[in-house]
C-alpha cells in the first residue's frame, strides 16, 4: 500500500480523488502502478480473469502513446494521473469487447442483423430526396441490410425512389457503386441488398447485368436455383454482397399516379418543403395529396404484409431471379399469416409491418419464435410513418426477428436502441441470437418473451461522473445564467418484466457532474436487455434539456470501472464528452433471493418492475 494521495491536487478533480481512494492506492507501489499491479487491477476490479501480464504491458504502452508520455529508462509504469487517463479512456477501458467474438459459422437466420429501411431517403418518406449519401452513411455505421426500391423511369432506365410519392429519385447504378465502395469499411461480414422490385422483365435483365458488372466477384448468388434447406453463414459470406427480394414481378401501370393527381401534387411540393421534412404538420399536408395509400407505400397490403402482384412464374426473368440468395416467398391468396409461419423443409423470408408484428406476437408468440429459428423475419415501419420516425425494435428482437428495419435518418430513442444493440460483437452488424431463440428449450418448449420468469441477474450500475462538457460546449449552451444542473436517467429495455427506469439527483451548477449513485436492476432475460443512458440538464420544473446519450447491450457489458463515449440525438459522437460507470453483474441461482443477495455496505437503489415505464 502506498502513501494516500487523496489530499494531492489533481487536475482531473473529483474523478482523480475518488479513483485514488478507491483503487489506485490499493494497487500502487511508491506512487506508481506497473504491469503486475495493473494485472491485479484487471483481475480483481475489472473481472478480466483471462488477462495476462502481456495484456497489462500492452495497455500500459497504449496508454503511454495516447497521453504522449515519454518513458523513463523504458519503464512502463503509471502515476495517478496516468492511471486516471487510462480509466476514463473509452478506447482502452470501454464497456464492450471491440472484437468479433461470436460464432460466425451458423446460418444467417441465427443472427440479429443491423437493417435499414428505404436506405436511399435523406428525410421523410413523402417528399425528401433520394441519394447515395444515406446509403454510404449507413454502411459506414455498420448497417448490413440496405433496402432499395426499383422503378422504371421515363427513359427506360432504373431509378431508386419511394414509388408514387414526391421523393426525387437516384439512379440504381449510383446506389450500387456506393454499396460496392463502402460495403466493408465498418465490417467484413456480408451486406444484403433488399430489392423492392417494380420492374418489367426487360428492366430486370438490365438490373441483373448491373449487379454483376458493378459488384463483380463480391456478388454471391446460389449455384443452383433451388430453394435452400439452410441459409449460408456470415463467415462463409465474408466480403460478399447478397441480394434479397420478393419474387420478381412485372411493373403494373395501374399503380402509377394519375396525371391530374401529378399536377395537383406538384402544386403542393412548395408547401411541403416549406414545412420541413421532419415537421409534425407534414402529415396534415400529406393528407391533401391525392396519392393512393397502397401506392405510396407499395410494400404494404391490407394485412400488413409485403404485397406481390399475381404474376405467373413464367414472367420472371431467370437472369435476375438466379441472383437472389434470400427469397421472399409469395403467399397464396387466402393463406393466413399463421399458415405462412409453418416450418417447411426449405427456408424462406417473410416481412411484416410493425403493427402486424405486434398482433402476431400477442396471438401466438411461440409460433413466431419457432419460425425464426430457421427462417428469416423482416419487420418494417408502418406506412403511416411518413416523417421517417421509428418503432420500438425490442419486441421484434425478443421474438427472434433477424431484420428489424429502421429509418436510419429518423433518429430518436428507438434508433438509439439499434445503435446500442449493434455495438455488440465488435460492431460487425451480426449478433448471434441467444440459444433459447435458436432452438427449443431443454424441456422441449419454445421460448415465449411474455411468459413469467425468475430473476437471473442483477445489474448494479454506479453512475460516477461525466467529464468533458466545459471543453466542448459554450458557456451558455445549457443555461443562460449559470453552469448546468446535470442528472442521469437510466432505462432498461427488454422483456416486459425487465423494463425499468431510474435517475440520479441533479448536481447543481457544475460542468463536471459527480453523482456517485448506485442502482440495482433485476433482470429475468439479461440476454435481451439493453441499458439506455441519458445525461440531461435539469431546468427546474420545465422540460428537462437533452445533453447526451448512450446505449449498451447488457449481456456484453464488462464488470468494473468503465468509460463510455456520449452521443448526440443523431447518434453522432460528442467530442471529448464521456461518462464513467462502475458495473457489476450478479448472477443469481434459482434458490437465491435478490433481496438477500443484494446486501452490502454501499448505498444503492433497488429498481423494481413496479417502477418501470413502458416508454423507452
Amino acid at each position: 500500500m502506498c502513501t494516500p494521495l487523496n489530499r494531492r491536487k489533481n487536475r482531473l478533480g473529483e474523478v482523480g480523488q475518488d479513483l485514488a481512494v478507491e483503487v489506485f492506492n490499493k494497487y500502487c507501489e511508491n506512487g506508481k502502478m506497473g504491469a503486475e499491479a495493473l494485472l491485479r487491477f484487471l483481475h480483481e476490479e475489472q473481472g478480466e480473469s483471462k488477462a495476462t501480464l502481456e495484456d497489462a504491458k500492452h495497455l500500459l504502452e497504449a496508454n503511454r502513446k495516447e497521453n504522449s508520455i515519454i518513458p523513463k529508462l523504458h519503464s512502463l509504469e503509471m502515476k495517478l494521473e496516468d492511471f486516471i487517463s487510462f480509466v476514463v479512456n473509452p478506447k482502452l477501458n470501454g464497456s464492450l469487447n471491440t472484437q468479433v467474438h461470436h460464432d460466425m459459422t451458423q446460418p444467417v437466420s441465427q443472427y440479429w442483423i443491423f437493417t435499414g429501411h428505404n436506405s436511399y431517403l435523406t428525410g421523410n418518406q413523402l417528399s425528401s430526396d433520394s441519394s447515395d449519401v444515406p446509403i454510404i452513411n449507413a454502411l459506414r455505421r455498420g448497417v448490413r441490410v440496405i433496402e432499395l426500391d426499383l422503378w422504371p423511369d421515363d427513359k427506360g432506365n432504373i431509378k431508386v425512389t419511394h414509388g408514387n410519392t414526391l421523393t426525387d429519385p437516384v439512379s440504381f447504378e449510383k446506389c450500387l457503386i456506393a454499396i460496392k465502395a463502402n460495403a466493408f469499411v465498418a465490417s467484413q461480414y456480408p451486406v444484403c441488398i433488399t430489392l423492392e422490385d417494380h420492374l418489367t422483365c426487360a428492366l430486370q435483365s438490365i438490373a441483373a447485368e448491373m449487379l454483376l458488372r458493378i459488384l463483380g466477384p463480391a456478388l454471391y448468388y446460389p449455384p443452383t436455383g433451388e430453394a435452400p434447406k439452410e441459409f449460408p453463414s456470415p463467415e462463409s459470406l465474408k466480403g460478399r454482397i447478397i441480394v434479397s427480394t420478393k419474387p420478381a414481378k412485372e411493373y403494373l401501370e395501374s399503380t402509377a399516379v394519375d396525371k391530374k393527381d401529378d399536377e395537383k401534387n406538384a402544386e403542393l411540393m412548395t408547401e411541403i418543403r416549406r414545412e420541413g421534412q421532419e415537421n409534425e404538420s407534414l402529415s396534415d399536408t400529406a393528407s391533401k395529396l391525392n396519392i393512393n395509400k397502397e401506392n405510396a407505400a407499395p410494400e404494404v397490403d391490407k394485412a400488413g404484409e409485403d404485397s406481390d402482384s399475381d404474376d405467373d412464374d413464367s414472367k420472371k426473368n431467370p437472369e435476375y431471379s438466379r441472383l437472389i440468395t434470400i427469397r421472399q416467398v409469395k403467399p397464396m391468396k387466402g393463406t393466413s399469416l399463421k399458415d405462412r409461419l409453418v416450418i417447411e423443409d426449405t427456408v424462406k423470408r417473410i416481412s411484416l409491418a410493425e403493427s402486424k408484428l405486434e398482433d402476431v406476437a400477442d396471438q401466438f408468440p411461440e409460433i413466431l419464435v419457432q419460425f425464426t429459428q430457421r427462417n428469416i423475419l423482416r419487420v418494417y415501419p408502418d406506412g403511416t410513418r411518413i416523417n421517417s420516425s421509428n418503432y420500438n425494435p425490442v419486441l421484434a428482437w425478443n421474438h427472434g426477428a433477424q431484420m428489424v428495419a429502421q429509418n436510419m435518418q429518423g433518429y430518436g430513442k428507438e434508433l438509439w436502441l439499434s445503435h446500442g444493440k449493434f455495438r455488440a460483437n465488435g460492431g460487425c452488424g451480426y449478433i448471434l441470437k441467444p440459444k433459447f431463440l435458436r432452438e427449443n428449450l431443454p424441456t422441449g418448449q419454445i421460448f415465449s418473451p411474455s411468459a413469467k420468469k425468475n430473476v437471473e441477474m442483477v445489474l448494479r450500475v454506479k453512475v460516477m461522473t461525466s467529464p468533458g462538457w466545459k471543453e466542448t460546449f459554450s458557456k451558455r449552451h445549457f443555461d443562460l445564467f449559470s453552469a448546468p444542473d446535470f442528472f442521469t436517467r437510466l432505462l432498461i429495455a427488454g422483456v416486459r418484466d425487465d423494463i425499468a427506469k431510474a435517475k440520479t439527483q441533479p448536481v447543481k451548477d457544475t460542468w463536471n457532474p459527480h453523482w456517485n449513485e448506485e442502482f440495482d436492476f433485476s433482470l429475468r432475460v439479461p440476454e435481451l436487455a439493453l441499458l439506455r443512458v441519458e445525461v440531461r440538464e435539469d431546468d427546474g420544473g420545465t422540460k428537462d434539456g437533452f445533453a447526451g446519450q448512450t446505449c449498451l447491450p447488457i449481456s456484453e457489458i464488462k464488470d468494473g470501472y468503465r468509460c463510455e463515449i456520449l452521443f448526440d440525438k443523431t447518434g453522432a459522437e460528442i467530442p471529448g464528452v464521456k461518462i464513467l460507470f462502475h458495473f457489476q453483474k450478479l448472477l443469481l441461482h434459482k434458490s437465491t433471493c435478490p433481496s438477500t443477495l443484494l446486501t452490502d455496505s454501499h448505498p444503492h437503489h433497488a429498481v423494481h418492475p413496479s417502477e418501470a415505464s413502458t416508454k423507452l
